[in-house]
């Protein structure tokens, strides 16, 4: 029986290059993936995976509204999917994450999703909500603070390194804008000594 994965992390705990990794694992042996990302983050351009080292690998987008469950059996009725690969998976909506869990479910297809638990102000995103409550199996990709620590939270700085307390849920950035850490300091917004700050970015 096909699952329903998320692996979830902090910023910058190297999803996407575990992502790209399963794919080419599956390509390796001749299998069929479809990636999909988040139309909103264009970070690296629309329709792009990247991650931090440098992999990058062309997939197609979803934005709200998008029905996911028809995009991929449309998909696999042209070539046959051995697994479906989401990045970004924070910002789909509770209903698309139904609509990858009725891929699984009916399509028999794999679904990989990978994404943020939380945003800077600790609240769970909705998509990756929807995924702790229904998702198969749960898997934690692990970063840490600049303490050493697990880092479980993440920060967003203003242009002159500042911690931000209000602002949108979705606000696309990358190193310049996130700082992951662990619990008590996101919680004291202690980013750390000015020198370990870019080490650990």
């Amino acid at each position: 029986m096909a699952k329903l994965y998320f692996s979830y992390s902090a910023m910058n705990a190297g999803k996407s290059t575990v992502l790209l990794q399963a794919s080419h694992n599956y390509r390796e042996r001749g299998m069929h993936t479809y990636l999909l990302t988040a139309a909103v983050d264009d970070r690296i351009g629309v329709g792009k995976i990247g991650s931090r080292i440098g992999l990058e690998e062309k997939a197609d987008t979803f934005r709200a509204g998008d029905d996911l469950y028809e995009r991929i059996a449309e998909h696999h009725e042209l070539q046959p999917i051995t697994c479906v690969l989401v990045d970004e998976a924070q910002f789909l909506s509770d209903e698309q994450v139904w609509q990858l869990a009725r891929v699984a479910d009916r399509l028999g297809i794999p679904i990989m999703c990978y994404g943020l638990r939380t945003d800077f102000q600790g609240n769970l995103f909705p998509g990756s909500a929807r995924l702790l409550a229904i998702a198969d199996v749960l898997r934690e990709i692990r970063t840490i603070c600049w303490c050493g620590r697990k880092a479980m939270m993440v920060v967003r700085l203003d242009q002159d390194g500042r911690v931000l307390e209000d602002g949108d849920q979705v606000s696309i950035g990358g190193e310049e804008s996130y700082v992951s850490l662990c619990r008590r300091h996101w919680d004291d917004r202690n980013i750390g000594p000015e020198g370990q700050l870019k080490m650990f970015l």
